[in-house]
């Protein structure tokens, strides 16, 4: 069963064929055999429905969230390495100046 689409691009090709192809003529088919390609995509990707743009949005949402989440754990590692560096640090200065023995 053909669509509108393609009925209206089999229309174009058969004017082209009949009475030779004007830059108009041209234009109009390819715009068409692109709409019809796209929707035959959609399709192939079942991107084709009513439910597809909430799935696409959820998956935004989605793929969002987690560079939100990879960020904050990138964050929260480069605390903890910096904190542990301070701690070594202060753990040295202790050590050089004698502490341990000043707490006996």
């Amino acid at each position: 069963m053909m669509t509108r689409r393609e009925d209206m691009l089999a229309g174009l090709i058969a004017q082209a064929g009949g009475q030779g192809t004007d830059l108009v003529t041209l234009r109009a088919i390819v715009e068409e055999a692109s709409e019809l390609g796209a929707e035959r995509v959609l399709q192939r990707l079942n991107l084709g429905d009513d439910r597809a743009q909430g799935d696409i949005d959820e998956l935004r949402d989605l793929l969002s969230a987690w560079r939100a989440a990879k960020s904050s754990v990138w964050k929260a590692v480069i605390e903890w390495l910096v904190r542990g560096a301070m701690a070594l640090l202060l753990i040295g200065i202790a050590v050089r100046l004698n502490v341990p023995e000043m707490l006996r």
